[in-house]
């Protein structure tokens, strides 16, 4: 299981921002090199990625690199300098955007592969995360969501949607609802994780619970961040709450009973328990013992 609850960017052209990571509690640092970083600065934002990745590794944070877009004539060579001998096992993934059919993702996959064999990295292990960001990605999102094995998550790109959609984006974002439901639909359907855009205003707290929790009700298991002060009420929100770990807890132990006594169904506080109820407690449970994993030894 991948813990996807949050990802935070970190434009890849501020070291001062990359040290700062070093601290950060979210489930991925995503190092930046799109939309965060000016066109001139492209490529020294990629030459610090490279000397960033060891270090954020090292401190026990898992790392992905967001590339440019396809069309952009930089994504082979950004693939190439985070994908490397050099960096063998220390990069988690890529994420890519702009892109607006399965053929985007499969040609991304012919990039990494010849990439990890030349690193000495097992095929496959090089995870992407695609942007659905556009209204042809959107009417392809689960072609894209499958189109290859590498796919661990697809991401909602709000803003760039309603741009291309030529609408503004408002606060309560009603012109992204079908959009949005979409992208969490399709990562169901495709089992991947389902992650949202990030919520702008980072000075608004009470606005992020809001978006967050939406999201969570709509389906998503994860969103990104753009400051720090975000991470913890996005892993707060995409976190399995403490009554729902009782009750949970609660379900299987009644289960497990049941069956044992050669019951088929049981209730508890007068509602029915049957196998859907269990298996949303069992995966529930898987969820909070791979977070407990993945953060035991985390360094602080």
């Amino acid at each position: 299981m991948e813990l996807l609850r949050s990802l935070v960017f970190v434009p890849g052209n501020r070291a001062n921002m990359l040290e700062r990571a070093l601290g950060f509690g979210a489930d991925i640092i995503m190092v930046d090199l799109e939309d965060s970083v000016p066109p001139g600065e492209k490529a020294a934002a990629a030459a610090l990625a490279v000397e960033w990745i060891p270090r954020l590794a090292a401190a026990g944070r898992r790392v992905m690199v967001r590339v440019n877009a396809l069309d952009t004539g930089l994504t082979a060579g950004e693939l190439a300098a985070v994908v490397s001998p050099e960096l063998a096992g220390m990069l988690a993934g890529v994420s890519v955007g702009k892109g607006g059919t399965a053929w985007d993702l499969q040609q991304v996959d012919r990039l990494l592969a010849p990439l990890e064999s030349r690193a000495g990295i097992a095929p496959g292990r090089i995870r992407v995360i695609p942007w659905i960001e556009t209204a042809l990605a959107i009417v392809k999102v689960y072609e894209m969501a499958t189109a290859t094995a590498r796919i661990v998550g697809i991401a909602f790109g709000g803003e760039d949607y309603t741009n291309d959609l030529g609408v503004i984006r408002s606060d309560l974002g009603a012109e992204c609802y079908y959009a949005r439901s979409a992208v969490a639909v399709a990562a169901r359907a495709a089992g991947v994780a389902a992650l949202d855009g990030p919520f702008v205003r980072f000075r608004d707290p009470d606005g992020l619970r809001a978006d967050a929790g939406n999201a969570r009700q709509m389906g998503y298991t994860g969103k990104f961040a753009i400051h720090p002060a975000q991470i913890d009420l996005i892993n707060a929100t995409f976190s399995p709450q403490p009554d729902d770990i009782a009750y949970a807890r609660q379900v299987v132990a009644a289960w497990d009973e049941a069956e044992a006594a050669g019951r088929g169904s049981l209730s508890i506080d007068g509602r029915m328990v049957d196998v859907p109820v269990v298996k949303r407690a069992q995966n529930l449970l898987a969820l909070v013992a791979e977070i407990e994993r993945q953060t035991v030894g985390r360094s602080d």
